[in-house]
């Protein structure tokens, strides 16, 4: 948990415009295909879908991941691994964990929480296809070289 604390800390934009989003979701595509992954990539900013990109060999299963991963970062402002770490760890489900039911928040890592300094979560950066671990790295990853390289 400290750690995915820390990435948030860490892993904040001036700001954050449409070409981001496409600069991100690229590099996305570029490690994917590095690594061979099958994976679906998904920006949202303030509501609206920026950047969207499914590779050969996912299904509308990831879109059904990717959009309960997303809601439950956009109802609890931080990372939805830390939520997959609360249910394994808990051994609760999580719509006991956040007081909602049914299946409409999903407890998977792999969405992001796209945080802008002095502003706050405007958005998500999320990834279907791995293990939630892995999706999350991914994208922790490329938003480590991304901001890296633009500071």
């Amino acid at each position: 948990m400290k750690e995915i604390d820390g990435q948030e800390a860490r892993l904040r934009f001036d700001s954050f415009t449409n070409e981001d989003a496409l600069t991100i979701g690229l590099m996305l595509i570029e490690k994917a295909k590095e690594e061979n992954r099958k994976i679906a990539i998904d920006i949202v900013r303030s509501g609206q879908q920026i950047f969207r990109y499914a590779f050969e060999g996912t299904s509308p299963d990831n879109d059904f991941w990717i959009a309960g991963k997303t809601r439950l970062v956009n109802r609890m402002f931080t990372s939805s691994l830390k939520y997959e770490l609360m249910v394994k760890n808990s051994g609760k489900p999580l719509s006991e964990i956040i007081h909602t039911p049914g299946n409409r928040f999903l407890a998977g890592g792999g969405s992001f929480p796209i945080i802008v300094k002095n502003v706050g979560v405007i958005g998500t950066i999320t990834v279907s296809g791995l293990t939630g671990y892995e999706d999350h790295m991914m994208v922790v990853d490329v938003l480590s070289e991304y901001l890296d390289k633009s500071r």
